[in-house]
């Protein structure tokens, strides 16, 4: 066993990890050194093609020449200070292009922390604040959907419908309702009704879920639900966000806007810790008042607004501008859905794919992510779904090949078994 090898067995917890597999004295961990593009290279010179972006926040590729640029021209001034009381130019135009990527004008004000839970935190922290002090207290109940997935803070966990990611205890947090669909809305209790606070979803596909996909329509019409019950709609859009679907934002294909936006994972590239919440006027204007009032929003991080996360950002949106990321898409959307084709229960969304293996084994999505290195792809498994969630910068020919390596990791994975 190598040195780095031993000192990681022996000092390291590694996040949703088994770890007494991982510490097996014959277990050899993939480290990851270099890539480029859609390709990493692991410790011992292979190549793999990237193919769930790095856990989903990988977007332009790896080490590419203007997000690197932007980084270290940042550096070259200072790399962070507080954004409590304080400002900087790159939070400003971040903020400023943010906005102006949500079609309508509703959407104005971008509110900066660190990932795609406290982005949810921050939305739900907001959306019961707005109604304790604009005059409707008793609006104090979250509405969430059966299956969902929102982070893993405190607050973010008690709207999921995963139990386990939920921990050893599954009653915390906010006051949930959690509903299975629209339908269910319609039939709450006009007591409940009345003490929603927000509506909150994944537009369109439900990550955790097992890349679940929601009806066409189905967001349209939760829209128009909160609208005529005056409820915040929050879309959880930390997966979907940045072209993942086809569009820049997955509610552009309702024409949905909702009251608060949630982005995090591809907003820099992949390369930074970094979330954006954006919402409206209404709400922004509900926390304006006198100090002594307590109508501030008392809620932050260290690193919000960290000036080489806004400076990765910018770079990654000037990317999609002068790369036409965006113009590119329709084409590997098509090519991808064709690769996929016949897969066991093949289902896809924009650039993000998946396929379910139908057998009692619940160990079976890992193995066949497993056989899929031999082939050079990297990939998780969501339980038994294996997800094949590429960067957008993905040739045509890479995207064979990876449809390739999987079917051949199927293969293999699924004839031992017989």
């Amino acid at each position: 066993m190598d040195p780095l090898t031993s000192l990681d067995k022996k000092h390291l917890w590694h996040p949703f990890t088994p770890m007494r597999q991982w510490c097996a004295e014959d277990h050899v961990p993939l480290m990851l050194v270099e890539g480029r593009g859609c390709v990493l290279r692991d410790q011992f010179g292979n190549e793999y093609l990237d193919g769930n972006a790095s856990i989903w926040t990988n977007i332009h590729g790896h080490n590419h020449p203007v997000i690197n640029a932007a980084i270290v021209e940042q550096l070259g001034k200072v790399a962070h200070t507080s954004f409590l009381g304080f400002t900087h130019e790159p939070a400003v135009r971040l903020a400023k292009e943010l906005v102006d990527l949500v079609p309508g004008g509703k959407i104005t004000r971008a509110f900066f922390t660190d990932n795609g839970s406290t982005a949810i935190e921050s939305a739900v922290r907001m959306a019961l604040q707005y109604w304790k002090q604009n005059g409707r207290p008793q609006r104090d109940t979250l509405v969430a959907f059966d299956r969902a997935y929102h982070g893993d803070t405190l607050g973010a966990a008690s709207l999921g419908g995963i139990p386990i990611f939920k921990g050893s205890g599954n009653y915390f947090g906010y006051r949930v309702i959690t509903v299975a669909g629209p339908d269910d809305l319609d039939l709450l209790a006009i007591d409940d009704r009345n003490r929603i606070a927000a509506v909150i979803i994944e537009p369109l596909i439900q990550g955790a879920a097992g890349m679940r996909l929601w009806p066409q329509g189905m967001l349209k019409r939760l829209d128009a639900w909160c609208a005529a019950q005056d409820v915040f709609l929050i879309l959880d859009e930390v997966m979907t966000g940045f072209g993942r679907t086809g569009k820049m934002f997955a509610c552009e294909h309702e024409g949905v806007v909702p009251d608060f936006l949630c982005l995090a994972k591809g907003i820099t590239g992949g390369y930074l810790p970094f979330a954006a919440t954006l919402t409206t006027e209404r709400v922004f204007e509900g926390f304006l008042g006198e100090p002594h009032e307590g109508r501030t929003f008392f809620y932050g991080h260290s690193y919000a607004g960290s000036q080489i996360g806004c400076a990765a950002a910018l770079a990654s949106l000037r990317v999609f501008r002068d790369e036409r990321v965006l113009e590119q898409l329709p084409a590997k959307i098509a090519r991808l859905g064709e690769v996929i084709d016949g897969l066991s229960e093949a289902r896809q969304c924009g650039m993000i794919a998946a396929m379910t293996v139908d057998t009692p084994d619940l160990s079976m999505g890992a193995k066949v992510c497993l056989a899929a290195r031999k082939h050079g792809l990297l990939t998780r498994p969501v339980g038994n779904t294996v997800v094949l969630m590429p960067p957008l910068c993905i040739t045509l020919d890479e995207i064979e090949r990876m449809a390739g390596a999987l079917r051949a990791a199927l293969a293999e994975a699924t004839s031992r078994a017989a």
